[in-house]
């Protein structure tokens, strides 16, 4: 898989002209979604290497991160006339880079893309580490590939265009990469105060280097990769279980994974019990938490069943012994998590 370049934008005109002018291309293709197109597409339509730009617009939050939609954007690229060496860039956040990247990933077996990530959760997650995929029957990223981008450009002038709840979203994952990298990184994450307070360029790189070092030791998830998945078993399973409900962002459910793996740290792993109560209490504070019974148990262990980690009949984590302190292809057992479950529902 290529190597993917990420650029810290301050000037986000400048770095799309550069970006575009480096990826030789018949025609540019521009994916946005309905928010997007309003609130960020304003921010680069002037450039010059936008001018001769077609826009593709699809529906927005992951309820259209679906099958039927990547179908339209398949269909309107053969309808703008998109050959193999056209060029698309990705504008929007998480579903909009991920089903943008598997449709050039696939059109016409592979054309270039860029990624502009314009949410907080897309700038430190879903552009970076060339996963692209759609949901497909019920389930999470169920359909996809591997695949970088030609470049990411990362800039939180965008971050001004967000509401409180997707700036939280995305601060979830960053929580889980200071969770897995450093003690120093993860205490200023739990102390900061990511709706009052301003989200710099500077913590974004931070935190985006934490996903880079690990996808570009293992970049097809064999290993280390797996790092990046703490929260997301169980977060991935309260995700799909909104979507059947209430749909709920992708953030929020890996704050409450997070939740129920640091529980199954301290159990199995001996994870330290102040370190999980100070970033339960972040997550309380900041996140609430979604409603659920003893009686969604079986549900949400039968989603569990269906991660991508898994082998056989069991039940993949990765936990941790300490921060930084990474354990992958971790087992637990269904009393276990409904144990876990407990501690969330209650805690």
């Amino acid at each position: 898989m290529k190597q993917q370049k990420v650029i810290i934008s301050q000037n986000i005109r400048k770095a799309l002209d550069e970006a575009v002018a480096a990826c030789s291309h018949d025609r540019l293709l521009v994916l946005v979604d309905e928010t997007t197109l309003k609130a960020c597409w304003p921010l680069v339509c002037q450039c010059p290497s936008m001018h001769d730009a077609q826009l593709i617009t699809i529906g927005c939050t992951d309820t259209h991160k679906t099958l039927d939609t990547l179908s339209f954007v398949w269909s309107e690229m053969q309808r703008l006339g998109a050959t193999r060496h056209s060029l698309m860039v990705n504008l929007g956040g998480g579903m909009v880079t991920d089903l943008g990247g598997f449709a050039a990933s696939t059109f016409k077996r592979g054309i270039a893309y860029i990624n502009i990530p314009t949410t907080l959760l897309s700038m430190v997650d879903a552009s970076v580490g060339g996963k692209t995929g759609i949901n497909f029957g019920g389930l999470k990223n169920e359909i996809g590939v591997f695949n970088n981008a030609c470049c990411v450009i990362l800039d939180t002038e965008f971050l001004h265009t967000m509401d409180r709840e997707n700036i939280l979203s995305g601060y979830a994952e960053m929580l889980k990469h200071g969770l897995i990298s450093t003690k120093e990184r993860w205490s200023q994450l739990v102390c900061f105060a990511p709706v009052t307070s301003h989200i710099t360029s500077e913590m974004v790189a931070d935190n985006v280097s934490v996903k880079q070092h690990i996808v570009t030791e293992d970049p097809t998830e064999h290993g280390i990769r797996k790092a990046l998945n703490l929260g997301h078993t169980a977060g991935h399973a309260f995700e799909s279980l909104a979507l059947e409900r209430q749909p709920i962002l992708h953030g929020y459910a890996v704050a409450y994974g997070l939740i129920v793996e640091l529980y199954l740290c301290c159990v199995k792993t001996g994870f330290p019990t102040d370190i999980m109560r100070q970033t339960v209490a972040f997550i309380k504070e900041n996140y609430g938490r979604m409603a659920i019974t003893c009686d969604d148990y079986p549900r949400l262990i039968e989603l569990m069943h269906h991660d991508k980690k898994n082998v056989g009949n069991t039940i993949n984590f990765t936990l941790l012994g300490h921060v930084g302190d990474i354990r992958i292809d971790q087992t637990a057992t269904e009393d276990e998590i409904k144990e876990a479950l407990d501690f969330y529902r209650e805690c």
